[in-house]
């Protein structure tokens, strides 16, 4: 069962009371829509050690959002025996599945993937702009029919942002068991953890609320040195963030998690929430995203076609098996894999 599929008895009513503000200190950090920039991921993955026969799942850009995202195109070349192009049949998350035989002694895959993106914001100012969710994805992402509106959306994303915390501890990105996080009162971890919280709480209130799973691919340009991949070497820059959708407005994006992250990284550190880029940060991250970052897919718990493992929680790293043994995604080094980035033309 897909663990953000739940309700939180009583969640929404305690986080519906709880409405902090952020300061009102002033900053440029405002994305809008403007100019498309093009990207291009260059994803090499290598099996070091293969145990006979071996297989990878590479992630590929197939979020299709024609006014902040567009795949482009997807390149592959390697020694596998077998190389096809899968989309998940729930929530159309898209990737490349590589075969290659036992006697194979250096499974290779590199896959090029090219892709469009823009800042994104709604105005959250004025009613009625959002397009309807159809009843099929309303129905896949919600889980209780209460009516609620954007004050409701906004007061979850507060308690998200000032009862969270991001430890620097976490593996990668977190592995969102909200579950875990609610039982034990444990609310620290990375954005896969803090964004799955704000998505659950806000389904358990009624909203209808994604995980969008993705990489940074380039610097901020708004000078938050924490919200972008400042080299062209992406491996760990992968990134997830969330939105949730609210009557009148469509899917609006929050990013609660790089709110925390801006507290504990951005330099010199440990910022207070007075701090004037925490303070921008948190009033821009509901309802605007920067657009230096791809987004891969949506998918939760999804299963890989033809692994031996189970269904892996989120597709945002390569993964990889061999004699039917699944690697470890967050160790690069061991499954020897490596993402590029860089911009192609800013039009």
């Amino acid at each position: 069962m897909d663990r953000r599929q739940f309700l939180l008895s009583g969640a929404a009513l305690s986080v519906a009371a709880a409405l902090p503000r952020a300061a009102s200190a002033e900053i440029a950090f405002a994305p809008v829509p403007g100019a498309w920039r093009s990207f291009q991921i260059t994803t090499r993955l290598e099996i070091a050690t293969p145990k006979g026969a071996s297989q990878a799942w590479i992630p590929l850009p197939s979020v299709q959002e024609p006014d902040w995202f567009r795949p482009i195109d997807n390149q592959w070349r390697g020694n596998m025996s077998a190389a096809t192009l899968y989309r998940d049949p729930k929530y159309g998350a898209e990737l490349l599945h590589a075969v290659w035989s036992e006697s194979e002694p250096a499974p290779l895959v590199e896959v090029t993937s090219q892709f469009a993106t823009r800042d994104r914001a709604v105005d959250l100012t004025r009613r009625g702009a959002g397009a309807p969710l159809s009843a099929a994805d309303h129905a896949l992402y919600i889980t209780a029919g209460i009516r609620t509106e954007l004050g409701k959306a906004r007061a979850i994303y507060d308690w998200i942002v000032d009862n969270t915390f991001r430890d620097p501890k976490t593996r990668g990105c977190g592995t969102g068991d909200i579950g875990f996080m609610l039982d034990t009162g444990d609310l620290g971890g990375k954005c896969a953890d803090l964004n799955a919280l704000y998505v659950g709480l806000a389904r358990a209130a009624g909203l209808p609320a994604r995980d969008v799973y993705g990489l940074r691919v380039a610097p901020s340009r708004f000078g938050y040195k924490s919200l972008g991949a400042n080299a062209e070497i992406v491996t760990k820059a992968q990134h997830c963030r969330a939105e949730v959708y609210v009557k009148g407005y469509g899917w609006v994006p929050v990013d609660p998690a790089d709110v925390r992250k801006v507290v504990l990284e951005e330099p010199p550190g440990n910022l207070a929430f007075d701090n004037d880029k925490v303070a921008a940060a948190r009033r821009t991250l509901f309802g605007a995203w920067e657009m230096n970052w791809l987004a891969y897919n949506t998918a939760a718990d999804i299963g890989l076609p033809g692994a031996r493992e189970p269904a892996v929680d989120f597709l945002m790293y390569p993964q990889a098996e061999t004699g039917g043994e699944r690697l470890d995604s967050l160790d690069p080094d061991t499954m020897k894999y490596l993402i590029a980035a860089k911009e192609l033309t800013t039009s």
